[in-house]
């Protein structure tokens, strides 16, 4: 197995299990009173994650892979890790608004608003240079920048509802 093989494996199985723990965590808000907003656009975020990852395994799989953007890569996934770890049970890929609960204000949310967004804008990015795709990485960050302009917005609003 080469290192590029290894690495879209391992993401691949990560975005598996994130929405698996999303999917759970959906739910658990769901049946708290909270309500889903921006459903509408769901499938497209879906859908443009998928080609993204899909593309990956059929333009890199044999790719060299650079150890500096591999690094900052790896870095993005503990960033990942620690937004995901600060929303605990509140984290979803959905925009599920909990009326009566206070937004997050700890770890990553100290510093920014969307912290998930921000890792994901770089990781779009970062992840097909590290195989030495910059073009690809330019039209999927496009791509994700039109659908995070429509997406924030909506969470956007939602959260000044609770607020």
């Amino acid at each position: 197995m080469t290192l590029s093989v290894a690495v879209l494996a391992l993401v691949t199985l990560q975005r598996l299990a994130e929405l698996l723990l999303a999917r759970r965590n959906a739910g658990r808000l769901l049946a708290r009173g909270g309500v889903e907003v921006g459903a509408g656009h769901y499938p497209f975020i879906v859908s443009l994650h998928a080609a993204w990852l899909v593309g990956l395994w059929i333009m890199a799989w044999d790719r060299p892979v650079a150890p500096l953007w591999m690094s900052l890569f790896v870095l993005l996934q503990l960033l990942r890790i620690w937004v995901i770890a600060t929303l605990g049970d509140r984290w979803t890929t959905r925009i599920i608004a909990l009326p009566g609960a206070p937004l997050v204000r700890r770890g990553p949310y100290r510093v920014l608003s969307h912290p998930n967004y921000a890792v994901v804008v770089a990781e779009i990015a970062v992840l097909p240079i590290a195989f030495g795709l910059p073009a690809y990485a330019l039209i999927f960050s496009v791509l994700n920048a039109a659908m995070l302009w429509v997406r924030i917005r909506v969470e956007n609003r939602a959260l000044a509802r609770l607020t």
